[in-house]
């Protein structure tokens, strides 16, 4: 793993429940952990096109590659989402790098507004 090449900053926000004054529950996105990344696949061969409801938009994926620590270790696929350049991407997949506790990547998508 090449530390110089992380050098974008990526932000992992988890998905919690909030209650306001009257007690009422909601799903809010919080920040989780901010840490330098490299990003690999964006924008490239990974980025495919799709007809959705009768147009054509892009679809984008990437891989967001961050040095191993017990709070990166705790994200799932499920809770967490990643924010980079102001952009929301969902986690797909996550992969340990055969556990040698060094690093994880993980396989992420663009999620469309």
């Amino acid at each position: 793993m090449e530390v110089a090449a992380m050098r974008s900053k990526v932000t992992f926000q988890k998905n919690t429940a909030t209650s306001d004054k009257y007690g009422n529950h909601k799903n809010a996105w919080t920040d989780y952990y901010t840490c330098f990344a490299t990003i690999g696949g964006e924008g490239l061969a990974s980025s495919k096109e799709e007809q959705v409801a009768g147009t054509t938009v892009e679809d984008f994926s990437m891989t967001v590659t961050v040095r191993y620590c017990s709070k990166a270790a705790a994200i799932t696929s499920t809770g967490y989402r990643v924010i980079f350049m102001d952009e929301i991407y969902n986690i797909e997949n996550i992969d340990h790098l055969n556990f040698k506790k060094r690093a994880l990547k993980f396989m992420c998508r663009k999620e469309r507004r």
